[in-house]
């Protein structure tokens, strides 16, 4: 089904800040969600709109501590997705950061009481990981070609991966590549 996630290999990728590619044109994305308070209410909400940007994949919902919890300050456990959408339409990277964090609005994501309390309530994080932009110059001229390449990039912001998201794209890239006829 998305044979365009075979033989990604995330050693390989470009990485780029998402500041440089804001105007990039992303046929295919790769998301880390992520929520502590009601994970239960927010993900499905949330796995229901992103499906309407595309055709998505998912994997296995982890649940995983938060990693700044401490025996002196306990915190929620985190319930984290991966997520593989093959955009229709094709949106910019700014236009898929806006309707995410509208996604994140919807779940009633309140980043500034956040800031102020030591234990976070994360209803939705939609975090951007990989894109997928399509190259339609020849890397030896300027002339389009008459079949454009797609790339992955890495968002730099996000690399190195944490091991719940790395867990997740690997197991989407093996659904994918079993999903593919030899």
């Amino acid at each position: 089904m998305h044979k365009n996630l075979v033989d990604l290999n995330l050693d390989d990728l470009k990485k780029c800040l998402p500041e440089q590619l804001q105007k990039q044109s992303v046929t295919a994305v790769l998301l880390a969600l992520g929520s502590n308070y009601q994970a239960d209410t927010h993900l499905p909400h949330v796995r229901k709109r992103l499906a309407t940007l595309g055709q998505i994949q998912l994997s296995t919902a982890f649940q995983n501590p938060d990693f700044t919890a401490s025996l002196e300050q306990p915190k929620p456990d985190y319930t984290n997705q991966c997520v593989y959408i093959a955009l229709t339409p094709a949106m910019t990277l700014q236009q898929l950061q806006q309707t995410f964090k509208q996604y994140e609005r919807e779940c009633h994501r309140q980043r500034s009481t956040e800031r102020q309390t030591p234990v976070k309530k994360v209803t939705m994080d939609i975090d951007i990981l990989l894109i997928q932009t399509v190259l339609n110059k020849n890397s030896l001229s300027d002339k389009q070609t008459s079949k454009p390449s797609r790339q992955w990039i890495i968002m730099a912001d996000r690399y190195p991966l944490k091991a719940h998201e790395t867990a997740g794209v690997k197991e989407l890239i093996a659904d994918a590549s079993s999903t593919v006829a030899p």
